[in-house]
């Protein structure tokens, strides 16, 4: 026999009614009541009447999630792990689309959403950008992740690109380097990336006393063989780097074939830090690489709270916003 709701309440102690506000979303329930509840259905594979519960509450209970590439990006995915992760921690049910950067695919994924009356929408980048969402967006509350509306119609969320640059290149100096490379991402391609990374590694030179080089500054799109022509230039100066930043892991595999083919070791000869920490790249390097984590996991979880606080205020609160960042770590391996 199926179980019921009051199956629930008996075996996570609580009563009927504190069941159903879990079941309705409603934030007054207490963090560790609303997860004894969600393990005791869990235990029990009970399945709520969301049907008969919207029919009820005229909630749905359900957020729409709209990307462009993340649910097909290997590492942009812990993305829709953290926001659906949050959604289930507040007994909300997520839909995710993917729209593969299509302005028509994203329009239909919109209208169908809002036929299924999605309570808010989360609309999701693979990588941080500024990005202009169709109109319709705005009937929901709704938020951006990784990227950010230029006039700031939207609240979002996104990395800290300064502060991993900074990070990274501080990291480099606290070694003992004073010539560091840069190879940056492509400014028109990735541009608040690149310009805040730029910044982050400018300023902690600045702060260290030494001098910003332009001719350790590289610009390349994100692939190996870009990190490859780069690196080989700036090894190539009379007096070059003893470490390199790379804009991303992908640059860094470029960068270590061209160390290794002049005979250098790293770190003995050249330290290497990469961004992005993709782990399948950065734990297989040899040695392996010291990098910048993107906070993928932690955006989606902020981004289901934020859009959660838009729905609960019943779009009360500020809609203009700056976006929030959020700090990238340092992942430390053997590459330094």
């Amino acid at each position: 026999m199926a179980a019921t709701i009051r199956d629930v309440a008996k075996r996570a102690g609580v009563s009927f009614k504190t069941v159903s506000r879990v079941l309705n979303g409603e934030p007054t329930v207490r963090p560790a009541t609303r997860q004894r509840v969600l393990d005791a259905m869990g235990a029990l594979d009970y399945t709520p009447h969301h049907t008969a519960r919207h029919m009820r509450t005229r909630n749905s209970n359900t957020i729409g999630f709209i990307s462009d590439e993340i649910a097909t990006s290997p590492f942009a995915v812990d993305i829709v792990k953290g926001a659906q992760n949050e959604a289930w921690r507040h007994g909300m049910l997520l839909l995710v689309v993917n729209t593969e950067r299509d302005g028509q695919h994203e329009a239909n994924a919109i209208a169908t959403l809002l036929e299924r009356r999605v309570e808010g929408i989360v609309y999701a980048a693979m990588f941080h950008r500024s990005v202009e969402p169709n109109e319709r967006l705005r009937q929901v509350p709704a938020v951006l992740i990784d990227c950010f509306e230029p006039n700031g119609a939207y609240h979002a969320v996104v990395p800290d690109e300064e502060q991993g640059g900074y990070l990274a290149t501080r990291t480099l100096i606290e070694h003992g380097h004073r010539r560091i490379g840069f190879v940056n991402l492509d400014p028109v391609a990735s541009a608040a990336a690149a310009a805040g990374r730029l910044a982050g590694y400018q300023r902690a030179l600045s702060e260290a006393g030494l001098a910003v080089d332009p001719g350790l500054v590289r610009h390349a799109s994100t692939a190996p063989d870009q990190g490859y022509v780069q690196t080989t230039e700036l090894l190539e100066l009379e007096d070059r780097p003893t470490a390199l930043f790379c804009g991303n892991d992908r640059m860094a595999v470029g960068a270590y074939c061209a160390i290794y083919e002049r005979g250098l070791r790293i770190p003995a000869d050249v330290a290497v830090i990469g961004y992005d920490d993709q782990e399948e790249i950065a734990a297989y390097l040899m040695p392996a690489l010291t990098t910048i984590a993107l906070p993928h996991q932690e955006m989606g979880r902020w981004g289901v709270q934020r859009l959660l606080e838009l729905i609960a205020a019943g779009g009360t609160l500020p809609q203009v916003a700056p976006p929030h960042h959020l700090t990238c770590p340092l992942v430390i391996r053997d590459s330094v």
